[in-house]
């Protein structure tokens, strides 16, 4: 978090492993939001409480302030304070955010739609995985890194538009055998229903595995 530059009005997810109430309130002060996760063990004394729609998922909405003077004044300005119910994983999560203005239930959903990014990144590690880099310097490692990134954005949207069957882990094991064939995408992918022609492919050097 010290070497971000903070974006005015972006909002920030993040787990409690990243829970640093000083870093937080200079995020805060870069006029930007933060969603986190509250540890267990957690001091606070609410101000007052706002009312929820409990059928949403939403326990509880508090306005509050931290007590140990640590934090207190690491993060001397007020926070608020959400409790939710995850019915599918069964679930209670409670959450910090120095957002005032949005729904509580909305708030629940940016932290769930992190998960979404976890998943992604777990994808790109899994299907994607760079096993050495080609260069030392900072922009060579960015560099490698987004077109690993861009190649499962491109595989997706391909897989969308053309309506395609199939994993996307198989499409991109077919792009690599046949990366430097003259064959149709359409007939190139078609492989993903022929396991026999497609082992027979795979003797070749994957690139992108």
């Amino acid at each position: 978090m010290d070497q971000l530059s903070f974006e005015a009005g972006a909002f920030y997810v993040m787990d409690r492993g990243y829970l640093d109430f000083a870093r937080l309130y200079k995020l805060h002060l870069a006029s930007a939001f933060f969603v986190t996760r509250a540890r267990k063990r957690f001091a606070f004394q609410r101000l007052y409480s706002q009312p929820v729609d409990r059928a949403t998922g939403v326990i509880c909405d508090q306005i509050i302030t931290l007590v140990n003077p640590v934090p207190r004044k690491g993060y001397p300005e007020k926070l608020r304070r959400i409790r939710y119910f995850d019915s599918q994983k069964n679930q209670r999560l409670v959450f910090l955010t120095n957002n005032f203005s949005l729904p509580p239930l909305t708030i629940a959903q940016l932290y769930r739609s992190r998960w979404q990014v976890e998943l992604f990144f777990k994808w790109i590690k899994q299907h994607l995985r760079i096993k050495n880099f080609y260069g030392t310097s900072e922009n060579a490692l960015k560099t490698q890194i987004w077109i690993a990134i861009s190649v499962y954005v491109l595989v997706a949207i391909v897989k969308k538009e053309l309506h395609l069957e199939g994993s996307l882990y198989r499409m991109l094991q077919i792009c690599s055998v046949t990366l430097f064939e003259k064959t149709p995408i359409l007939q190139a992918l078609s492989l993903a229903d022929d396991q026999t022609t497609l082992d027979d492919l795979c003797k070749q050097l994957i690139l992108f595995n």
